[in-house]
């Protein structure tokens, strides 16, 4: 045999032994399983989902505990081809699978996953249950296969002629290009979101000029990534939520959070884009709302020598941002009774000045999530653009009055100013985390903490004893150095704290009165 017949012939010896390894292995003459698989759960919940948006995908684990090598005669699901739950076997997609192979001693993954029209069942809410099956006869063995599905206005943009969708322009760019993001406009019919069933956005949902978008109390509003509400110029948002009855139980506060339901992303930052109000928006009112888990929880542009707030802010939390939870330029804003919490950079960011008063509010940024090192509060009076050029407005006024400024940073306060426009700001009755272990700041007036023309009352590193800063909860504790010290004779006066907690005649620093429990 010449060296080329000696080659095929292996060639083809080696496949006909693949051959017959194959029709061994479709055989496997392994005996059928008795029942006595294993599981590593016995009910898969798979997390809230809204309808027609895809599941996460859950693992189940199956064990054969025996010596003996077995096959499964049968795994599938109770409603076969037509239930609404997905499965993979070992690698292999499908509902139902015949004769799957197991090893003694060995397991197996089972990957799960559903999406579900709601429109099939006349509920808002529906529990879906199926029956995943292991085996066959007498002998068969089940998991049940849980999830709740939610039911939900979806408000998105249209997908036109070209295949692409819909756009909304931002402005343009130093080199004179228009700037743009995928969204839309809410029609007259849209600018009222209830609290009957969730609201999930895709894109940018703007408000025309001149339209006013309300949010009912108790309402939830859902973001898709790069998502998120744009107040036009002369538009207006009056977000209204409400102090439930029950304090525990905040079902009447408005939520504005990603669309993600599944636990693993309760506290993931960056799922979603802004609040953005433009500049030219007026009268904005929001009142018990949570921002959390977006990029930039509120955007808020204002205009120079604004006679009338940009927006007034009250009991509302922000928190969990990738980069600032509230950004503010050239503002007027009035906020009480505010907290803002963890985020990658500074919590509230004031640059390009503006007029503002927080009043009993928390500025704490203990960030933990990530890179990031952002102080509690960074106040400026210029921004730097994109080409390198330098631009500067007037600081009318940042006062601050009755507010903790704390962080897990040395340096919870900075402020950077130029000097080619104003500068103004004061703290009065604050609780201020400034420890300048490196002497950065020595010798700069902006931090003479004696200059009573800026600080007043300030209680300089005290403790502030948050409940758990880290979770974004900054309730105090009974060792706050912030209890008793808040300045009582307010104009008007603040007379319950965030959580409707009526405040002593000698009230507490912060968003937050203390009170037995925390």
């Amino acid at each position: 045999m010449n060296r080329w017949h000696l080659k095929s012939f292996i060639i083809v010896l080696g496949i006909i032994l693949t051959i017959s390894w194959g029709s061994c292995r479709e055989d496997f003459d392994y005996p059928p399983s008795s029942g006595n698989l294993e599981f590593s759960k016995d009910t898969i919940f798979l997390d809230t989902i809204f309808t027609n948006i895809g599941s996460s995908t859950y693992s189940l684990k199956v064990y054969n505990r025996s010596n003996q090598d077995i096959l499964i005669p049968f795994i599938g699901l109770e409603s076969g081809q037509e239930s609404s739950y997905r499965l993979n076997v070992d690698g292999q997609a499908g509902k139902e699978f015949n004769n799957v192979p197991l090893l003694a001693k060995d397991s197996l993954f089972v990957f799960i996953e559903t999406t579900f029209d709601i429109a099939q069942t006349p509920e808002n809410e529906f529990l879906y249950t199926e029956a995943l099956f292991f085996g066959t006869g007498d002998e068969r063995q089940r998991v049940e296969l849980v999830t709740l599905i939610k039911d939900a206005v979806f408000l998105y943009p249209n997908t036109q002629s070209d295949g692409t969708k819909e756009t909304l322009v931002l402005g343009l760019d130093d080199d004179g290009e228009e700037i743009r993001v995928e969204g839309f406009f809410l029609e007259p019919e849209q600018l009222q979101f209830s609290n009957e069933k969730p609201y999930v956005i895709y894109g940018y949902a703007a408000v025309p000029e001149n339209e006013n978008l309300i949010i009912d109390a108790g309402a939830r509003v859902h973001f898709h990534t790069n998502s998120g509400i744009l107040i036009s110029e002369g538009a207006t948002l009056n977000v209204n939520g409400l102090l439930s009855e029950d304090q525990e139980i905040l079902e009447n506060e408005v939520i504005f959070e990603g669309d993600r339901l599944e636990p693993s992303y309760a506290n993931i930052s960056g799922q979603w884009g802004t609040i953005w109000l433009r500049e030219g928006s007026a009268n904005n009112i929001i009142s018990h709302l949570t921002i959390k888990n977006a990029t930039i929880g509120l955007r808020v542009e204002g205009e120079e020598s604004q006679i009338s707030p940009t927006l007034i802010l009250k009991n509302t939390q922000v928190y969990n941002s990738s980069n600032h939870n509230l950004w503010a330029s050239s503002a007027y804003i009035i906020a009480e009774n505010t907290v803002l919490g963890n985020s990658a950079n500074s919590s509230l960011y004031v640059d390009l000045g503006g007029t503002y008063s927080f009043v009993h509010c928390t500025l704490a940024n203990f960030w933990s999530s990530g890179p990031g090192s952002g102080t509690a509060l960074l106040l400026d009076n210029a921004a730097s653009l994109t080409n390198g050029e330098t631009i500067t407005q007037n600081l009318e006024s940042a006062d601050f009055t009755n507010c903790i400024i704390d962080s897990n940073q040395s340096i919870a306060f900075l402020v950077q100013r130029n000097d080619n426009a104003d500068f103004n700001f004061g703290l009065k009755n604050c609780l201020l985390k400034f420890n300048d272990t490196s002497n950065r700041f020595e010798g700069n007036p902006l931090f003479n903490f004696e200059d009573i023309d800026l600080y007043q009352n300030v209680i300089l590193n005290g403790d502030s004893d948050f409940t758990r800063p880290f979770e974004n909860q900054f309730q105090i504790g009974n060792n706050s150095a912030a209890i008793d010290v808040a300045e009582p004779n307010l104009s008007p006066p603040i007379l319950i704290d965030i959580l409707g907690v009526e405040r002593a005649p000698n009230p507490d620093i912060g968003a937050y009165e203390n009170t037995p429990d925390n």
